[in-house]
């Protein structure tokens, strides 16, 4: 067993730098409610620019800048087209109906996307009374549960133009849109552009340790700011977490590349252990998912194997393991991590 805990269950659990909690600790604060922050107001401006959107609000958590972009796009018994495995589905506590009360046409593509033709044809006929009305479109970047996968820009602007042709708004849930610029070498705006809304988690592969941004056009980020309120996400001195967002940005965007080495090696690496099944070609940014092909071993039993070498893994069903590289995670980690992969399945 090697000493040191190595946690690769998320690229949440990376911690702030040193560098980021001296930001934090002299970050200039105000009243955010009040737009009396000068921090937050500076990432606000950052990320409208960034992005190519007109405004932004600063939140506490990507989940909430999900739950507040469809409570303001939607209305209930209205219809969000999406991937069937993406994070408003699998991952957000049913938040989508128990706040919105809408519901979903999960669509089944390949590694989290879909194309445009496939809105077309999920789409309602507005004149069923019926059928609940289609109302939003949600694409997920980069696609966790599709193992990292970066929607391409063509496939996006396909999806939008679907989009548009019936009426509907695109949101972007954008938990690792930096993960996908530095992967495709397409820049966030872009990526933005064919979207009414989307947001920006700070807290992944950027490393901060709280925060994300929702971006839109002005009259939706003042309604967004309402829906805030009332789901309890308002904060006062936030500069002292908004400082570690900006940090982020500007520190440790570019280095998400390391991360996607990093994860190219511990795939190669795992699809290499007898007991593993991995094709190591698929990984783009910095997910890996793996089965558990031992016999008479599951997921959760690997998880706990490697709990006792020092390893943090996520088992994600009976056969399923899920792996990401983060801030924290060296290339001595990886190969530290891959010994005790082989360990354990000895």
């Amino acid at each position: 067993m090697q000493n040191r805990f190595i946690d690769l269950y998320s690229d949440t659990k990376s911690k702030p730098t040193p560098g980021m909690r001296k930001a934090m600790a002299e970050a200039e604060v105000g009243d955010e409610q009040k737009f009396e922050d000068p921090t937050v107001n500076r990432l606000r401006e950052t990320v409208c620019t960034l992005l190519g959107k007109e405004d932004a609000v600063f939140l506490p958590s990507g989940t909430m800048c999900n739950q507040i972009a469809i409570r303001v796009h939607c209305r209930p018994g209205e219809e969000i087209i999406c991937d069937k495995q993406a994070h408003i589905i699998t991952s957000e506590g049913g938040g989508p109906g128990a706040n919105s009360g809408v519901v979903f046409h999960p669509l089944d593509g390949p590694r989290g996307t879909f194309s445009g033709a496939m809105v077309d044809a999920a789409v309602k006929d507005p004149a069923n009374r019926y059928a609940p009305r289609s109302r939003l479109v949600e694409v997920e970047q980069t696609s966790n549960r599709g193992g990292g996968a970066v929607w391409q820009l063509a496939a996006i602007e396909d999806v939008a133009a679907a989009a548009r042709r019936h009426g509907l708004a695109l949101h972007m849930d954008g938990a690792r849109l930096p993960n996908a610029c530095v992967a495709s070498g397409v820049a966030a705006a872009s990526f933005a552009a064919p979207c009414d809304t989307l947001w920006l988690d700070f807290t992944k592969g950027l490393g901060a340790p709280v925060g994300a941004i929702l971006a839109g056009p002005k009259d939706f980020i003042h309604e967004a700011w309402r829906v805030k309120q009332q789901l309890g996400g308002s904060m006062r001195q936030s500069g002292i977490i908004a400082a570690g967002a900006l940090h982020a940005l500007a520190h440790h965007w570019d280095r998400l590349a390391e991360d996607h080495d990093n994860a190219r090696r511990l795939a190669a690496g795992l699809a290499e252990i007898k007991g593993i099944g991995l094709d190591p070609a698929g990984i783009e940014t910095n997910i890996i998912y793996f089965n558990v092909t031992k016999p008479g071993w599951t997921a959760p039993r690997l998880m706990q194997a490697m709990k006792a070498e020092n390893v943090g893994i996520g088992a994600f069903s009976q056969s399923m393991i899920r792996v990401v590289t983060h801030l924290d995670i060296t290339r001595e980690d990886i190969d530290a991590a891959l010994a005790a992969f082989r360990r354990a399945l000895a």
